[in-house]
């Protein structure tokens, strides 16, 4: 069966723009899916959603890659940071819900980010050719909020290193097939609803090929087994 990680990368909740955007994709997908789809959600400002990723886990990394063995400790750290990534790699594709904070991303989203982007997890690295991405063959949306700033703004009314980033991080993990969603502003808008019936909209029409794909996973899945 083929299965949707759902990364919320908000800690507002029923009062998050973003959150409720991706409730309405995922709804979506779910009704032009043929096939049913399992579907997990980590929310990643929840309460020990995440593990601390610090000197220790640091420390069991670099004895990874540099041969060492690891101290008890380290093994703890290193097998809770596999146990996010396992969970992001099993997933056969995500939608992440990103509202812009200070014209970044959350940093909780930054500190799951670097927890699974790891060398041999989701990335390579050969020193003639660079940086490859292990993850292929997933799809991914992404859908950003912002409150004041919207492309085309002026500079006074902030910049976007939120979108860029993510986008450049799918890419290099190596998830290509990704779509950008936007609604913005959330605040500084003579027609927010508006703005939000269209994002709505184009998120209904992405969910059908979104849909379509995750049912070639499992199709897939038949032909393999």
């Amino acid at each position: 069966m083929p299965s949707i990680l759902h990364i919320n990368a908000s800690p507002r909740y029923a009062n998050s723009d973003s959150l409720g955007l991706a409730r309405h994709f995922i709804d979506s997908v779910q009704s032009a899916a043929t096939e049913t789809f399992e579907l997990e959600t980590l929310n990643l400002f929840d309460d020990d959603a995440l593990p601390a990723f610090g000197r220790i886990a640091a420390a069991a990394k670099m004895a990874v890659f540099t041969g060492q063995e690891q101290t008890p400790e380290q093994v703890a750290a290193w097998e809770a940071a596999q146990a996010v990534f396992d969970q992001f790699a099993s997933a056969d594709a995500y939608v992440f819900n990103i509202p812009m904070w200070n014209s970044g991303i959350p940093y909780a989203l930054k500190q799951w980010i670097d927890i699974v982007t790891q060398p041999g997890w989701s990335f390579g690295f050969h020193p003639e050719q660079g940086y490859s991405g292990l993850m292929e063959g997933k799809q991914a949306m992404a859908i950003h909020t912002s409150g004041v700033y919207a492309p085309g703004v002026p500079a006074a009314f902030g910049a976007d290193f939120s979108s860029t980033y993510f986008a450049d991080w799918l890419n290099f993990v190596g998830i290509q097939d990704a779509t950008h969603i936007r609604f913005a502003p959330t605040v500084l808008n003579g027609d927010v609803d508006g703005s939000r019936q269209l994002a709505e909209t184009q998120l209904s029409d992405a969910a059908l090929l979104f849909a379509r794909k995750l049912n070639g996973v499992r199709t897939l899945e038949l032909i393999s087994d």
